[in-house]
Formats: structure tokens, C-alpha cells, sequence
């Protein structure tokens, strides 16, 4: 195994939040990190080393920046798969691609799960109005109808609670080959939140309580309620399994609903997360430090909460505009992202609380 040693230059692949975070973990370190992203200014840039800026599908530029680091990773997985590989080719790439292209493919994903033991809600295919009526027979409704590939935060997807829906529902997805997912019942919904090391060394965080609005993470807390640890420990083990069966390197994010069996899977993020976020101050290492300890091939940190009870809050679109208000408490963790423009549904900043 090739340690990555303090000092070298790490590159990430993605310059919004997640990439910021990661850069302030490596630097903590004492490592430089080199930001890859088509923006002009993007968040992450602003507390890295090097920033290029280019297009994810531009091989030649991909090539260069891989020869300018030790190591490589990714901050999100909206990006094409295949051109990586010119990155990769000069430099090593984590969490590897397999991962990332099953995650970008909600088709894939539930089926690779599905193979591990997993339970998925019930779902079908879909590439035509034809298949999804016949898939509506099969899920019943109410159902939602996503896009199979390039949809977060509850972009690309159609909520369908009666038959009639189903034309405005495909006509809402332009044609994308899309998946049908029928609605279960559930009483929670949490996230496993996983890292692996070059060596397999396995380390998980307290799974999160989640709650989400208009299709976007609002809360998470750790510890989760008792009621919750069976499914939760279910769900660990599944993680677990997905873990080594991709061969893993990085952090790594299941999300699940609580249902009346137990777990039921619901989407993986090959990648650090939103809902991890109250690890940096309530953990004893925090989801971006044990990423960059991990493709660097160093031993992973504790992760052990360092309160009884942490919990912590998105700021989206204008909510940030009350970072004031926000910053006169003083028992809150404030981050913001340096983003510009404060739009509906935008991620701006997150605060944290611990509570003692």
C-alpha cells in the first residue's frame, strides 16, 4: 500500500460545499489540495492551494490535473464516469469509478443493493408512457417517477398519486429513461455514513435521523432513537456488504427509510455528505477528515460522538440571510459556503449545535 504523505497535493474533482470541507480537513492535515471544477469561482477554490478550472468531460485537461497530484478524489457524482479515466490513469482515484457509476444510475443502484440482501422499495424501469403504466400496475399509487440518472435534492422526479397523472409525469421527464418507485410506509428515515481504508479497515459513524423538506435535507441528529436501532443495524451491515463488494475507498452514504420490517433502501452517495455534516465539530473525527486519512492511505480516526446529542441544520436559499441572527448564538457552529447567490432550494450553510 502506497502512502499519500502530509505535504503532497490532493485533487478533487468538484468545487461546491462538499469539496470546500474536504480541502479545510486535508489542510488540517498539512496536505495541499488542487481543485478541479467548470466554474468560474467555486467555493472550494477559495481555501485551495490550485484550482483549474475545467470541463468534467475534457480529457486532456483531466490528464494534466492528474499529473499534478498524488491522489485524486470526487465531490459529488453528477459528473460523467468514462473521462475519469484519464485522470485516473495518472493518478490514483477514490472511492473507485464502479461505485460512482452505479450510484449515478438509480436503475443500477437498486439492483446492486437488491443483489447484496438489500430491500429497495418497489420499483420498475421505465423508457416510454407505455412501460410506465404497466409499471404502475406493478407499484401501485401513489408512486414518484424519477429520472434514472442526474437527479438530486428532489430535481428530476414526478410525484403521481392517481393514474391521471401519469402523461404529465412523463412528459415532466423529457423522454429520460426513468425509474418508477412505488411509496412505502415509514416511520423515520436515517443515513449509514461508512469509511473505508485502502487496507479495508472499516469505520462507521451514529446513523442520523433525518428529515427532509420540499425534497431537500433539512435536520440531522445523532444519536438516532432507540426505537430505530434494529432497522439501523440492519442497515449497517448492508453498508458493510456494499462496502466490500465495490472494494471501497472513501466515505460512503446509504440513506434508508424505517419501515414496519425494517431498513428499506433508498439511494447510496459514493461520496462524503450532507447528512454528515455534524461530524466535524460532534464526532471525534469527522466524515472529511477520515475521507482524506482514507485515499491517502493513513489510519482511519475514532468516530465516536463527543456529546450525548448533536444536531444540525441546513441553511437554504434565504435562510442565510439571517446569519446575524444566526451568529448571536453562541452555542452554534456556524459554516457558510461563499456562495453567491441565495436561490430557492440552494444550500448555503449549515449550522451545528451540541448539545451537552
Amino acid at each position: 500500500m502506497s502512502i499519500v504523505e502530509p505535504g503532497s497535493t490532493i485533487g478533487i474533482v468538484g468545487g461546491g460545499q462538499l469539496g470546500r470541507m474536504l480541502a479545510i480537513a486535508a489542510a488540517q492535515l498539512g496536505y495541499r489540495c488542487h481543485v478541479y471544477a467548470p466554474d468560474e469561482a467555486p467555493p472550494a477554490a477559495e481555501v485551495s492551494a490550485l484550482f483549474t478550472r475545467g470541463d468534467y468531460d475534457d480529457e486532456a485537461a483531466l490528464t494534466r490535473f492528474g499529473a499534478s497530484v498524488a491522489v485524486a478524489t470526487y465531490e459529488f457524482e453528477n459528473i460523467a464516469a468514462q473521462p475519469l479515466d484519464a485522470l485516473a490513469a495518472e493518478a490514483p482515484l477514490y472511492p473507485p469509478r464502479r461505485a460512482l457509476e452505479i450510484a449515478q444510475d438509480r436503475l443500477a443502484e437498486k439492483e446492486f443493493v437488491a443483489s447484496l440482501g438489500g430491500r429497495p422499495a418497489p420499483f420498475a424501469p421505465v423508457s416510454s408512457r407505455e412501460e410506465l403504466h404497466a409499471a404502475l400496475a406493478h407499484t401501485g399509487v401513489p408512486a414518484i417517477l424519477k429520472t434514472r440518472r442526474f437527479g438530486y435534492d428532489g430535481k428530476g422526479q414526478a410525484r403521481i398519486h392517481s393514474a391521471e397523472q401519469a402523461e404529465s409525469a412523463w412528459d415532466s421527464m423529457r423522454g429520460a429513461p426513468s425509474i418508477l418507485e412505488g411509496f412505502i410506509r415509514f416511520d423515520a428515515e436515517f443515513s449509514i455514513l461508512l469509511c473505508r481504508s485502502l487496507t479495508g479497515e472499516t469505520v462507521l459513524w451514529d446513523a442520523p435521523r433525518n428529515r427532509h423538506l420540499d425534497g431537500i435535507l433539512d435536520t440531522s441528529e445523532a444519536p438516532p432513537p432507540p426505537e430505530l436501532a434494529p432497522a439501523i443495524a440492519e442497515a449497517r451491515a448492508l453498508a458493510e456488504k456494499v462496502a466490500d463488494a465495490l472494494d471501497y475507498v472513501g466515505v460512503l452514504t446509504l440513506e434508508f427509510f424505517a419501515g414496519p420490517d425494517g431498513a428499506v433502501f433508498n439511494e447510496m452517495a459514493p461520496r462524503v455528505h450532507n447528512s454528515g455534516h455534524w461530524t466535524i465539530e460532534g464526532a471525534l473525527s469527522s466524515q472529511f477528515e477520515n475521507h482524506i486519512r482514507a485515499i491517502c492511505g493513513l489510519p482511519l480516526g475514532a468516530t465516536e460522538l463527543v456529546v450525548p446529542r448533536v444536531r444540525m441544520k441546513n441553511l437554504i436559499g434565504e435562510d442565510v440571510t439571517s446569519w446575524r441572527d444566526i451568529m448571536a448564538d453562541k452555542t452554534a457552529h456556524v459554516h457558510l459556503y461563499g456562495k453567491g447567490e441565495a436561490r430557492p432550494g440552494r444550500k448555503m450553510g449549515h449550522v451545528t449545535w451540541l448539545e451537552r
